[in-house]
């Protein structure tokens, strides 16, 4: 081992690359011309009689490893300072009573400082890893559960202008929609009364029925876009708040326009293919049941249903982050779908769970804002409060409005938390899988990070 000055370890040899009693050994500096200590003159009137000669040994330290011996000062003149301590060891402890080598012992018991070998902290003074830097709403290192939500409430709170003027016209486009669609279009008393009239035919049942689930599924269909696209918008916002970077509605806008078609493809395949999932699972259950086996048809069409709906779900999680996928990477449909199904997996309940958990929350909030207005509605409208309840109400437009304006209040909570969630499950994902990290942390200005000291 070749030891630089300062790191080598006590009780090593001087060099390694020279054994005593070598016969290459080196000679002292001193003596002028390596002679023989015989043959030097004598000593010169004032000079010191005991030379360097006699007293040097043999075996001597090279050069730069030891400092030269210090000669008597002159009077008057201030002592040399004592060389500095090497850069690999700390100052001893202060000289006291007992042993150690004349130190004493060190406080905190034979162990050493503090009761450990090194100075307080432990681990020769290494008290843990750095902190993580954290330039914008999270920490630049594999969030918690906690930490991705308080990371989306953090951004909606922030940016507030931006993220509330995105959630807001999102909201307000996505209600008129459906108001109109509700008071122009789906608002059919007749199939309402069918499903309220015990002496109803199965056939006005059935037509009844599916009317009621053509309206809920388009309504659905409506929010649900809305939904993606405020989530589109929002995640260059959130992706922006990581760094602690603010950008602009117009800014939102011009980043997300080049995938907007990508994006509207996406999000109308995503749930036809969930639907396609569950009419093959019930299809066979429907067919026994038209060839006469009623009983036994509806049960597998129920349980095949129940099994088709858990692989829907399954798939949907899978899928979940290829809207931020799509947008943050400018991916293809098909690739940013390839793309969450390599990030979620080995992930899934993980994914499962957190998103569950943000959707309650979302929900909850929302519901907090949204009832207390269908009820305001109900009560301002023709029946009251009561037919409202009994479902003998229609949905008039007194009613559709008041109670559009409680889910455009309720949107604007749900759109930041669960696009700020999906947007920050992908960044924590690439964390763990890719050291997103070092990335954000130079896009961020972050100097030194993810470098070791004296690297």
């Amino acid at each position: 081992m070749n030891d630089t000055p300062g790191w080598a370890s006590p009780g090593s040899a001087p060099n390694d690359g020279q054994r005593p009693g070598a016969s290459g050994s080196q000679e002292p500096t001193d003596r002028p011309g390596g002679q023989d200590p015989a043959d030097q003159p004598a000593a010169q009137p004032g000079q010191d009689p005991q030379g360097p000669g006699p007293q040097w040994s043999k075996e001597q330290p090279p050069p730069a490893q030891w400092p030269a011996p210090t000669g008597p000062t002159a009077p008057g003149q201030a002592p040399p300072p004592p060389p500095p301590p090497g850069p690999g060891w700390g100052t001893p402890p202060p000289a006291g009573p007992g042993g150690y080598g004349g130190y004493g012992p060190p406080p905190g018991g034979p162990g050493g400082w503090g009761g450990a070998y090194g100075p307080p902290g432990g681990y020769g003074g290494w008290g843990g890893p750095p902190p993580a830097a954290k330039p914008g709403v999270i920490p630049l290192r594999p969030l918690g559960v906690g930490e991705i939500l308080d990371g989306a409430v953090s951004t909606m709170r922030t940016y507030w202008r931006t993220v509330l003027g995105i959630s807001l016209t999102v909201a307000v486009l996505t209600e008129i929609v459906v108001i109109l669609l509700q008071g122009l279009v789906l608002n059919d008393s007749a199939g309402t009364d069918a499903l309220n009239d015990p002496s109803a035919t199965l056939d006005e049942l059935t037509r009844a029925m599916g009317e009621a689930m053509l309206g809920s599924g388009v309504v659905f269909l409506i929010t649900l876009i809305g939904t993606v696209a405020a989530t589109a918008l929002l995640t260059t916002v959130t992706s922006r708040a990581v760094l602690g970077k603010s950008v602009t509605i117009g800014e939102a806008w011009r980043d997300a326009r080049p995938q907007v078609l990508k994006l509207f493809g996406l999000i109308l395949l995503l749930p036809l293919i969930a639907i396609g999932i569950v009419f093959a699972g019930t299809v066979p259950g429907i067919l026994l049941a038209v060839s006469g086996q009623g009983t036994g048809g509806a049960v597998l069409a129920v349980l095949g249903g129940l099994g088709a709906a858990v692989v829907a779900v399954w798939l949907m999680v899978r899928f979940s982050l290829a809207t931020p996928a799509l947008m943050l990477e400018k991916q293809s449909i098909t690739k940013s779908m390839s793309r969450s199904a390599k990030l979620v997996r080995g992930s899934w309940w993980r994914m499962f769970g957190i998103q569950l958990l943000a959707g309650i929350i979302a929900n909850i909030l929302a519901a907090i804002v949204v009832l207390p207005f269908t009820f305001l509605a109900a009560a301002v409208s023709g029946d009251g409060i009561g037919g409202f309840l009994n479902g003998t109400g229609e949905l008039g437009w007194t009613f559709l409005i008041v109670s559009g304006i409680g889910s455009v209040i309720g949107s604007m909570i749900t759109f930041p938390i669960t696009a700020g969630v999906t947007v920050l499950l992908y960044v924590d994902q690439r964390i763990r899988r890719e050291a997103l990290d070092l990335d954000l942390a130079r896009a961020a200005g972050v100097q030194g990070y993810g470098t070791t000291p004296g690297s």
